[in-house]
């Protein structure tokens, strides 16, 4: 026997067996006793009962006849007859629920809600101080004041008092709450993995790098190996110590491996995937050979967690290397009247970067300092960019909040060191806004520091390394301005590496590295006969 239920118009139901054509009993009447115990049974569908949800947007049942499911709706607005059994009865024979109101009718349909609970728990207590049901009756442990608030927790709940602006009887909407705006889960950063000898680091590498960080939201780095580069290029110009530090010091750059082999192979591309949890690998669209004749990336893109990037026009290692050579016929070439010659004729048929506005936005921070700011300036030719240069400007940095660069002209360095620089202005400035260190460049600064750029700029402090190249010993003191203003700092150079330390290393194996330029000029050439149009910068 299951136990009786209260239903519209006080008529008697009992659940399981319920018919709409029960006679009306007479209000305010029981028809049988209440049992003064609870067995298990009861005292489960008891808890069922209250555990089910109530809909407000059922129509309400007629007073003048027993609740049916073919009796034709109410032309009047709906209402309830305030006790939660003939909720629940209505809640029970109802067809499907309509969607819930959108825009400002949810804030009206969450106010009747409300309405409808306080309704039903004044109700509750009207009949308690008629009846007494609470004195002994079925339902004793849920009437009374435990009664009262649970129902104002159930309340609070379902409209949303604890957690913002809630759903009323979520059970019912659950189906609906896609429609609602959803906190993005946070998802685990997306990792790319670029590799590469990384030798006379240029802008092209920068680029490069740049794209690829563009692919995801980490990038990391892998430089290859001395050992790998003899075995497939030819010997490199800069130390594995020198190449880590230009990695590092770019901005795109978040994790560097060391001595990385110049083949994705099986095992490096599971230590990837597993160790580094990369999610692709990066390259540009031009060709990597092995030896052999064989893709270097072949196993990437056959797993499918390869992607490719732009290459950059108008630079690479071999072609900076050809400059060199053509510029410097011996050692003692740097300061000779042929070696200037050659440098412009170098400089004609070598360098095809055609410098945009576009490219340099996308390597500079675009961003002006802060009012307060303790702005650091440093100047100078900042040509082949080497470790050196990443190390003072390092230093450099540490001393302010804002570090402007200075990068001097093509023709002011010719008249200091007596042949053009390796890499023209442009280039020159490109490498130096690559730098993660560097804040702004001045492109084509002035030799001295002038009193009006050190109010334009509200430069704080001056500062100079301790090696310097292509100064004259009758030159003007270009930083006599700062030291009488009591803002110039000499900074110790964290290394001694300079321009022409790195074009002598290749003067001294010019036979090694011609070599090597011959064969990369090769499937260079080859590249730029096949070469096609490639979008997405």
């Amino acid at each position: 026997m299951l136990p009786p239920v209260w239903g519209q118009g006080n008529q008697l139901v009992e659940r399981g067996t319920w018919n709409p054509h029960h006679a009306t009993l007479p209000p305010r009447q029981l028809a049988a006793p209440l049992p003064l115990k609870t067995t298990r049974r009861q005292a489960r569908h008891r808890d069922r009962f209250f555990s089910l949800p109530l809909s407000p947007l059922l129509p309400a049942a007629p007073k003048d006849r027993p609740f049916h499911a073919t009796s034709p709706p109410r032309p009047a607005p709906p209402r309830y007859g305030g006790d939660l059994c003939s909720l629940r009865n209505h809640a029970a024979v109802a067809g499907p629920r309509p969607p819930p109101p959108a825009g400002s009718l949810v804030l009206k349909q969450y106010l009747r809600t409300i309405r409808i609970h306080l309704r039903m728990v004044i109700g509750l207590l009207a009949f308690e101080n008629n009846q007494g049901l609470w004195n002994g009756g079925y339902y004793s442990q849920f009437f009374g004041i435990g009664g009262v608030m649970l129902t104002v927790a159930i309340l609070c709940l379902s409209t949303g008092y604890f957690g913002g602006i809630g759903a009323p009887f979520a059970p019912y909407f659950w189906p609906y709450l896609d429609q609602f705006p959803k906190k993005k889960e946070r998802q685990r950063p997306v990792r790319v993995y670029m590799d590469g000898c990384f030798d006379l680091m240029h802008y092209g590498h920068a680029n490069a790098l740049r794209q690829a960080k563009l692919l995801g939201d980490q990038l990391v780095v892998g430089v290859v190996s001395d050992e790998e580069i003899v075995a497939n290029k030819g010997p490199p110009v800069l130390s594995m110590e020198e190449r880590l530090t230009l990695v590092s010091g770019l901005k795109w750059v978040d994790e560097v491996i060391p001595n990385a082999p110049y083949e994705i192979t099986e095992e490096f591309m599971n230590t990837l995937f597993n160790k580094y949890s990369i999610d692709y690998i990066i390259h540009g669209d031009d060709p990597c050979l092995l030896p052999d004749g064989t893709d270097a990336y072949a196993l990437a893109k056959k797993a499918g967690r390869y992607k490719q990037i732009k290459r950059t026009e108008g630079v690479s290692s071999t072609d900076i290397v050809g400059r060199i050579l053509q510029t410097f016929k011996h050692k003692d070439g740097v300061n000779d009247n042929a070696g200037a010659e050659s440098s412009d004729q170098m400089k004609s048929q070598l360098s095809n970067f055609l410098p945009t506005s576009r490219r340099i936005m996308q390597f500079s921070n675009g961003q002006a300092p802060s009012p307060g700011a303790r702005v650091v300036y440093i100047d100078g030719a900042f040509d082949l960019f080497h470790a050196g240069h990443v190390e003072i400007l390092r230093s450099a940095r540490q001393l302010g909040d804002f570090l402007l660069v200075g990068v001097h002209d093509d023709q002011g360095i010719r008249e200091r060191r007596g042949c053009r620089p390796i890499m023209h202005l442009h280039e020159r400035t490109l490498s130096v806004l690559a730098c993660r260190y560097v804040d702004e460049v001045i492109i084509g600064a002035p030799r001295e520091v002038s009193r009006d750029m050190i109010t334009t700029f509200n430069i704080s402090l001056v500062v100079h390394g301790t090696v310097a190249e292509g100064s004259s010993a009758v030159e003007v003191d270009p930083y006599a301005l700062p030291k009488s203003m009591g803002i110039f700092q000499t900074v110790t150079s964290p290394k001694t590496i300079t321009s022409v330390s790195v074009a002598t290393r290749i003067i001294d194996n010019h036979e090694a590295y011609k070599k090597r330029n011959l064969k990369k000029k090769a499937s260079e050439d080859k590249y730029y006969a096949q070469k096609e149009f490639v979008s997405g910068d």
